[in-house]
């Protein structure tokens, strides 16, 4: 089987496919034939500034193709999607049964992989702040692939005002057809320098991190909620949490998953839920094919991408 890989870290280049045995799976894990494979954040950060070379791991969707011993709750010829946490970005992955979720007939694989791991820290991210009904919500990263369903989220929930940033004003008209109010724009510097965003929120959904962790302390109203989902890092400033009574939340969804598996069950059910009703709508930018990963970790780390990226292989 054909699968992607790098050898050194740096920047896409060096991703490379390579034939590869097919995995045989473990106790409790399901080897699945990927027809879709959803590019994340992580990923690409790990390639361009991670620890060394080794697997892609990320969203795969696809059929069932074997089970490994004590899995009785999927079958050969299952539709499923879950997290794959070896090598991801292959035409076979390995999913443990915990990460895997059946797909509906009515949805395709490429939706799936659009929906439900961004999905799941969408609407996780939104638990964790707590928003009341009537209560504001900004949300950063507002055009990638958790962003565009967190502001629909956030409309759904009965937020009072949604505000998206981005990080140029092209994509304004894009938030704004999915539901927000008012859009801002960082990456200018002016935020660093103290800039506003507007009128205050009451919470933050941050999927960025590092340097934007000020700014978004700084958005909040008194005892607002700024909610840190980002694998960019970071330092708050405890004094500017403490002026506003505020609080910063961790959440995290692969910790969701292993420590409440009832909770990251119910909100898998909960997503296709609200697909079903078209209450959440995934916005898929480009299906790229396997073979060339490089380009659509290109896109990602160029900003470009209004919502979902997919690897077909």
């Amino acid at each position: 089987m054909r699968r992607v890989r790098h050898e050194v870290n740096g920047g896409p280049e060096v991703l490379f496919v390579e034939e590869a045995p097919v995995p045989e799976p473990g106790p409790g894990e399901l080897l699945v034939r990927a027809e879709a494979i959803g590019v994340t954040l992580p990923a690409v950060r790990k390639v361009r500034g991670g620890d060394g070379p080794g697997p892609l791991g990320g969203e795969v969707a696809g059929t069932v193709a074997a089970v490994g011993e004590g899995v009785t709750d999927f079958s050969v010829g299952d539709r499923v999607t879950g997290l794959c946490f070896s090598h991801a970005y292959a035409e076979l992955a390995l999913i443990h049964r915990t990460m895997a979720s059946r797909v509906p007939d009515r949805a395709s694989a490429v939706e799936a992989v659009a929906l439900v791991r961004s999905g799941l820290v969408a609407l996780g991210a939104h638990a964790a702040g707590r928003p009341r009904p009537g209560e504001s919500v900004l949300v950063t990263a507002a055009a990638g692939a958790v962003g565009t369903l967190a502001l629909q989220y956030a409309r759904a929930s009965g937020a009072s005002r949604v505000v998206a940033a981005v990080g140029s004003a092209d994509k304004g008209e894009f938030v704004r057809s999915l539901g927000a109010d008012e859009v801002v724009i960082y990456g200018n510097g002016e935020e660093e320098r103290g800039g506003a965003w507007g009128d205050p929120v009451d919470v933050v959904l941050d999927g960025v991190g590092g340097k934007l962790l000020g700014p978004a302390v700084r958005a909040l109203t008194p005892g607002g909620r700024l909610v840190a989902f980002s694998s960019g890092g970071g330092t708050i400033d405890a004094y500017e949490l403490l002026v506003r009574g505020a609080s910063a939340i961790g959440f995290q969804m692969a910790a969701l998953a292993r420590n409440e598996p009832g909770v990251y069950a119910h909100r898998i059910g909960e997503l296709w839920e609200l697909h079903r009703d078209r209450a959440l709508r995934p916005r898929v930018f480009a299906e790229i094919p396997l073979v060339e990963a490089a380009r659509a970790h290109e896109v990602i780390e160029s900003r470009r991408n209004l919502g979902k990226v997919v690897l077909i292989p």
